[in-house]
């Protein structure tokens, strides 16, 4: 099963995913990035080309 990741450590909280796929990813009030997993990845996969940092990954 293909699920998105995060790396925490790279993501910088831009909102880029969250505009792209809004029921998939949220900043919280903290800024930290909050992700549901989506029953079908395709939707994501421009959010995860769009990460300027590539913290966003999908992985099997």
């Amino acid at each position: 099963m293909t699920r998105v990741v995060v790396d925490r450590e790279r993501c910088m909280s831009s909102g880029i995913c969250e505009m792209e796929a809004p029921e998939v990813f949220e900043l919280d009030d903290d800024g930290v990035l909050q992700v549901r997993q989506p029953a079908d990845v395709s939707q994501v996969a421009t959010a995860v080309r769009a990460c300027p940092t590539g913290a966003l990954a999908l992985v099997d």
